[in-house]
């Protein structure tokens, strides 16, 4: 082989023009999903500083990896004030969501997974803009909600947008939306390999992966993690969210029994989160008053709530963790020189599901998946600091149990086991950790088999209408046409030689919609539909003239009983027809009866439903 011919035979193998098309786009999805994390962060910023520090007095603690954008302002703390300052966030809130983009409401993850499944993809241009505001104001004044909700639609939303422009198919926009919302998640956790794997794991209830998301999500995630990197001071770039100073043992084997109760508290805090959270959804939603002001009482209610804790802690400001995205707790939770009690964790992890609920369930803008790590980190940290003190000797790190519980905590209400498990290990910096969260992530995800955080997730692949027609090849692959087609049924043949005026009275006298046309030997020569017909209904004057012969087609599409029924779908798909004469394979041009479209149809479905009970 010639040189020449290598390089050819290379670039046919390779694909350059798919690999090209993927690469750039994935790319520029990274590249907007970047730049929309890092501005995204600075409006979260800014609000806090001259919302809440301004104003309250009060600076939320945040992750040793995230930096400080703008001076901390010098103010009187005032719990008071933070009341006022998270209505005040309610009200503009509401305004911006309801009065722009009504269904940017709630966290934005399930509103991409919703257009995955169920819009072909396409999210409108402005949600992520509205989104990326609102969420900002909402997380800002002291609301509970995270971060990659909001991010996850911006990325989401630009790849949408940008294959919408490009005139793609619906199933390459959904591979961009998927690719965006990996690429978000990637960017604000600074988790690259997670955000890749989130993207095609987030969308179902099963263990099931999007795979033909992954690799676009991989490049989008991976520029898109360099990117909001660059933004950052030198000394931070590349670091983990916890900072780079975590450093953990690995676990004793024995430890996999205490591992594996809290594997079932965490899925029962899980269930209690979902659980509240929908309720206060509903509740929220039967309110009589305009929608607008709805996520204003959500926040007064989280205000409330939180100035009675910080009363009952004695005005202890670390309470005040069921505000914001309480990062600050897992923070010192982590850090084994810190001592942060059992009660202190306990009652934040109880408080951030209410907060939350509260906040995002009156439709306040917000992530799920940031309290999701505060409320499993609480409740890991305090399950480690009381398991430490019954068996000191075995669970010696009670620390681990942090990071342990924020992993098996989100596994159980997203059913992401496998991305949440690296995205925590990205976020804290550390791999030695990665059989114990396996081991509870996995737990949690088959205690929490029936209960989601996410309602638009679908059960699997064969139930998402994304994918609807993409088993009907492998369901109906070697069922032969002569188990579907009824043979006995008297197939209404008109002779070639019939009048127009006798077959317009046929029209009238049959509720059947293809005519098979035949000579006088009973011989298959063409055939004619009602459509066929018509053209000729209103012109009287050739009705004695005309016959069978000169209104049908004699390209017949047929098929034999031996076919199989994929063969019968191409041909019913190629000219868009109801029925297929079935011909014998011998003698094609022997008539043994008509195959309609909807009769196949019945079979795939009576077959898919059979898959779908085994399945269960």
């Amino acid at each position: 082989m010639s040189p020449r011919q290598l390089i050819q035979s290379f670039l046919r193998a390779f694909d350059v023009k798919l690999t090209s098309k993927w690469f750039l786009l994935s790319t520029a999805v990274g590249v907007v999903a970047g730049l929309g994390a890092f501005i995204f962060q600075l409006l979260c910023q800014v609000v806090l500083r001259y919302g809440l520090g301004l104003i309250a007095g009060y600076h939320a603690a945040e992750p040793a990896g995230e930096h400080d954008w703008f001076p901390e302002v010098t103010a009187d703390f005032s719990i008071w004030s933070i009341l006022v300052v998270m209505v005040l966030g309610g009200i503009i809130s509401g305004w911006i969501v309801y009065t722009f983009a009504p269904e940017a409401e709630g966290h934005g993850t399930d509103a991409a997974i919703e257009a995955f499944h169920h819009k072909r993809g396409e999210i409108r241009p402005r949600i992520p803009i509205v989104k990326m505001i609102s969420s900002a104001v909402t997380i800002g004044t002291g609301g509970s909600g995270g971060r990659e909700g909001p991010i996850a639609q911006i990325g989401a939303g630009f790849g949408s947008y940008l294959a919408t422009r490009l005139n793609l198919s619906a199933r390459d926009r959904r591979i961009m939306l998927a690719a965006g919302m990996g690429a978000g998640v990637g960017a604000i956790f600074r988790a690259p390999l997670a955000g890749a794997l989130f993207a095609g794991e987030i969308l179902y209830k099963d263990a099931e992966f999007e795979s033909d998301s992954v690799v676009p999500a991989a490049i989008a995630s991976i520029v898109s993690y360099t990117v909001y990197c660059l933004t950052l001071p030198a000394e931070l770039r590349f670091t983990p969210l916890f900072g780079a100073d975590l450093s953990f043992q690995p676990l004793s084997p024995v430890e996999l029994v205490p591992l594996a109760a809290l594997a079932l508290l965490l899925a029962l805090a899980a269930i209690v989160y979902i659980k509240m959270f929908y309720f206060h959804q509903t509740v929220f939603r039967k309110l009589s008053i305009q929608p607008q002001l709805r996520p204003a009482v959500g926040a007064a209610i989280a205000g409330v709530f939180a100035l009675t804790l910080f009363y009952a802690a004695g005005q202890s400001q670390q309470v005040l963790a069921v505000l914001s995205t309480g990062y600050g707790i897992l923070q010192d939770a982590l850090n084994p020189n810190i001592n942060v009690g059992v009660g202190v964790l306990l009652v934040i992890a109880l408080g951030k599901i209410l907060t939350t609920s509260w906040t995002i369930g009156s439709g306040g803008s917000g992530g799920v998946f940031g309290p999701s790590m505060v409320i499993g980190g609480c409740v890991g940290g305090a399950a480690g600091q009381l398991l430490h003190d019954l068996w000191p000797t075995v669970v010696t790190q009670p620390h681990a149990y942090v990071i342990v519980g924020m992993a098996g905590f989100f596994a159980a209400c997203a059913h992401a086991p496998i991305s949440t498990l690296i995205m925590v290990s990205e976020m804290t910096g550390d791999y030695k950790l990665l059989l114990p969260v396996m081991w509870v992530s996995t737990l949690c995800f088959l205690f929490c088999r029936r209960w989601t955080i996410y309602e638009k997730q679908v059960e699997n692949r064969l139930e998402s209408p994304a994918h609807r027609g993409d088993f009907i090849i492998d369901l109906l692959e070697g069922i032969k046409v002569q188990t579907v087609f009824d043979s006995v049924h008297e197939v209404q043949k008109v002779p070639e030689s019939t009048a127009l005026d006798r077959i317009v009275h046929l029209l009238a006298e049959t509720p059947e919609s293809y005519f098979p046309v035949v000579n006088q030997d009973d011989e298959l020569v063409g055939i004619f539909t009602a459509n066929d017909v018509r053209a000729f209904i209103y012109d009287e004057s050739i009705w004695a003239v005309a016959v069978a012969r000169d209104v049908m087609t004699s390209n017949v599409l047929s098929v034999t009983p031996e076919d199989d029924l994929n063969t019968a779908m191409r041909r019913f798909t190629q000219r868009n027809i109801e029925e297929l004469p079935v011909v014998d394979s011998e003698n094609p041009k022997r008539l043994l009866g008509m195959l309609r479209r909807k009769e196949t149809i019945a079979f795939y479905n009576r077959r898919l439903q059979d898959l779908k009970t085994s399945a269960d």
